[in-house]
């Protein structure tokens, strides 16, 4: 009877303990819940354009996400490229939005997983454009190549896919470029950003440059750069347009909420900001052929 009773007692204290657990954990959970929507959401934003021509848009955008994601959304115009590839490596930000070379950096670095990308035109790809003022007889970069010694030619930023490593690949190829350091051209500089390049060439500071062909034409319709004064003389093959990427530890839910967001943006300062008609689904598998040229020249490892 006392071995009985000694069984019944020991059951209910495993049934008492067992509820308290799950009540635990459920309460736990709740918490988590709440803090994880009570915690700030970062994005760094690489700048396409200058920083100040961006503002307005990303305020705008801020205020769309806070609303879709329940919580305080921050982004941040980093000053390169390389900054915002730092700041998801050392888990400062929790999204970015990348040019494709810097993307394939940060997936090598840290795990980035794009999710969203622009349209342009209906279309999520772009072009490298060079450029050279119209005052040069060049129609093409075979003619401007005839005599390479004489141009003084320039690259956008480093990590920049159309504005340095596209173009640097075609200029290989064709013999003419090794390096800064190793080429036949007269002088090559860096600008820093596409509107840098379009206005350096157009007031004749080099002769000619690469440059993202969307935002190419956003300058021109903006009035900011004069298409009389400049000529595209090559055109890359397409390029697959710049991703947002998510931080690798980001919860699927998070990642439909932003995917939700972006594909209905309508605002026309946003899309303008980014050269953009609108925005489309994107994954790792997009940046494949990027890849393979941030192998080619060296700038990833296998």
């Amino acid at each position: 009877m006392k071995k009985w009773l000694l069984a019944v007692l020991l059951l209910s204290l495993a049934l008492i303990i067992t509820a308290c657990g799950e009540s635990n954990e459920k309460s736990g959970q709740e918490k988590s819940g709440e803090k994880q929507a009570g915690k700030n959401f970062t994005i760094g934003v690489i700048p396409a354009q200058t920083e100040g021509a961006m503002n307005d848009a990303m305020n705008k955008l801020q205020s769309i996400l806070n609303k879709k994601l329940n919580r305080e959304v921050n982004i941040e115009v980093y000053p390169d490229y390389n900054g915002v590839v730092e700041a998801m490596n050392y888990d400062k930000i929790d999204m970015a939005y990348l040019g494709p070379l810097t993307y394939v950096i940060a997936h090598e670095k840290s795990g980035a997983k794009a999710i969203i990308t622009q349209l342009i035109d209906g279309e999520p790809f772009y072009h490298s454009y060079v450029i050279t003022h119209s005052d040069h007889p060049w129609n093409s970069l075979d003619e401007m190549l005839q005599n390479p010694e004489e141009v003084a030619f320039a690259f956008g930023d480093p990590n920049s896919t159309s504005g340095s490593l596209i173009p640097s690949i075609e200029l290989e190829e064709r013999g003419v470029y090794k390096s800064m350091e190793k080429n036949q051209f007269k002088s090559v500089r860096y600008t820093g950003s596409h509107d840098a390049s379009a206005l350096a060439v157009q007031n004749k500071q080099v002769d000619a440059a690469a440059i993202d062909s969307a935002i190419f034409h956003q300058l021109v319709e903006s009035g900011k750069i004069d298409d009389k004064q400049l000529r595209v003389i090559w055109e890359s093959d397409k390029i697959f347009q710049y991703p947002w990427a998510v931080h690798k530890n980001t919860d699927q839910e998070t990642i439909q909420k932003l995917q939700e967001a972006f594909l209905s943006i309508k605002d026309q300062e946003i899309l303008d900001a980014f050269g953009a008609t609108g925005f489309t689904k994107a994954s790792n598998e997009d940046y494949k052929n990027i890849r393979q040229a941030a192998l080619k020249q060296g700038i990833i490892e296998e």
